[in-house]
């Protein structure tokens, strides 16, 4: 056997293993931070995991959401419930019963025993929907096939995924929002570097917008990014005005479910099939979908991470 492939073989067997401890870790740890580490951390990995994977639109997504922002939010979650507790949390949770440790052990077992045999029973040759989906590739709009599935063939999928998004904010502002955070004294370190990284992940956010239709990237790999880019302003000390917490906000929130529903309306009604857009205007609507998605996803990610209602009489 060749040494390239002993090598990847024994590569892919110590990442699977670093999953399963890191995930281990993460559920058993009893204190919240070390935990949230580790979460991140594990999103790390499983970013990796999807790279040898052959799949580097959802490392990206991994990457960005799954480690990034969410870390961010489990983090901004942890410190405001140390704040709103008067700081009388532990840092620590109780430790487990062995019984309850034992069934995590079981569990995570049996998770892994589950997907290991699924692999296992997997034909080594299928072509599965990849032949369907190259043969229309070039009515769909798009080059890239991850594009051309979860904004042509398949958008309804992404469709319910924005309303969901779009859920998740609403259900926070129906409880009334989070208590607004302390104002603390803008820190020159993460000033200068915020100032150094915010363009630098605008334009990075417009490269995965615009290569998506041809290449790995695409609306939430780039809402993420620019998501990133208004959670660092928002630890830097910026906060939105009182009139962009009004109607321009909620715009920014709904437009790419809205548009999603007017195109699905439309095609529906003159196409007679949800979302299947005309061959000749294809390109142009997943170009239009994806920017105004763009806009949704990086706003809804950072409203998440700020967390206040945009109700002034809410706050009071």
């Amino acid at each position: 056997m060749d040494v390239i492939v002993v090598l990847e073989w024994a590569f892919d067997a110590v990442l699977g293993l670093g999953l399963l401890w890191l995930a281990w870790r993460t559920l058993n740890s009893p204190d919240l931070f070390k935990a949230i580490v580790l979460f991140i951390s594990f999103g790390l990995l499983m970013a990796l995991a999807w790279v040898r994977l052959n799949a580097p639109d959802i490392a990206l997504a991994e990457a960005a959401i799954g480690a990034g922002l969410t870390g961010a939010l489990l983090l901004a979650a942890l410190a405001r419930l140390r704040t709103t507790t008067d700081n009388t949390m532990p840092a620590q949770l109780p430790a487990g019963s062995w019984f309850q440790r034992g069934l995590l052990i079981v569990l995570l077992s049996g998770s892994a025993a589950g997907l290991g045999y699924a692999v296992w029973i997997l034909p080594s040759h299928t072509s599965g929907l990849s032949m369907a989906v190259t043969a229309n590739l070039d009515v769909s709009g798009a080059r890239n096939p991850v594009t051309a599935v979860l904004l042509n063939f398949r958008g309804y999928d992404t469709m319910l995924e924005m309303i969901v998004l779009l859920l998740a904010v609403l259900g926070i502002w129906s409880l009334g929002g989070l208590p607004p955070r302390p104002e603390r004294p803008a820190v020159a370190v993460l000033d200068t570097f915020s100032r150094f990284l915010i363009p630098v992940f605008i334009l990075a956010a417009a490269y995965l917008l615009w290569v998506g239709a041809d290449a790995p990237g695409g609306a939430f790999q780039a809402g993420s990014v620019l998501g990133a880019a208004g959670v660092l302003l928002l630890l830097s000390g910026w906060r939105p005005g009182v009139r962009l917490m009004q109607w321009p906000l909620r715009l920014a929130l709904t437009i790419g479910a809205i548009t999603f529903i007017i195109l699905g309306v439309l095609t529906l009604l003159y196409e007679q099939q949800l979302l299947a857009y005309p061959v000749a205007q294809a390109g142009r609507m997943i170009i239009l979908l994806e920017s105004l998605a763009t806009v949704s996803i990086a706003v809804t990610l950072a409203i998440l991470f700020l967390g206040e209602s945009p109700d002034p009489e809410e706050k009071k």
